[in-house]
């Protein structure tokens, strides 16, 4: 399949996007002192994303005390979208993404919790739902003790764009 830039692999994923329920959100600005995106080359580092949607956490607290493994599964996702919103920054479309080639998650849970690879799965399932082939990714899911804002979950990604 070719787009009407002649690149080949380019899909209208922002309506692929919609068409699944998802809504890409305006970028978040940074909540510090750093760059959301930075590109060298044909990579994008996006910076760590939280769960927030329409500028306020979605939930917040440690996974397996005051956020259950579901909920914390849509912070992931939420986390997702807004790194596709910081691409789309970035890019100016979400269809400059060649491939996704690796996610940080980082989970705030609590000592004996040892599921943040399930977290991690909200937005692996995002990728791979929109992306196909290219939205798969290596992957590391860390638990922390606890996240800026207090966001049960942070993500950054690198991504192959064109």
């Amino acid at each position: 399949m070719s787009s009407a830039a002649g690149h080949p692999l380019s899909h209208d994923r922002e309506h692929r996007l919609n068409s699944l329920g998802y809504q890409l959100p305006e970028a978040p600005p940074p909540a510090a002192i750093y760059l959301p995106f930075m590109r060298t080359g044909d990579q994008l580092w996006v910076a760590g994303q939280i769960a927030l949607k329409g500028g306020a956490l979605i939930a917040s607290g440690r996974v397996g005390a005051e956020v259950n493994i579901e909920t914390a599964s849509l912070c992931a996702q939420q986390c997702a979208l807004n790194l596709l919103a910081q691409v789309k920054a970035s890019t100016g479309s979400i269809d400059q993404i060649v491939r996704v080639v690796k996610l940080n998650v980082f989970v705030a849970s609590t000592a004996d919790f040892t599921s943040q690879h399930l977290v991690a799965n909200g937005a692996s399932e995002l990728f791979g739902e929109v992306f196909g082939a290219e939205g798969a990714h290596a992957r590391s899911a860390v638990g922390v003790t606890s996240l800026p804002l207090n966001s049960p979950v942070e993500i950054d990604a690198i991504f192959e764009v064109r």
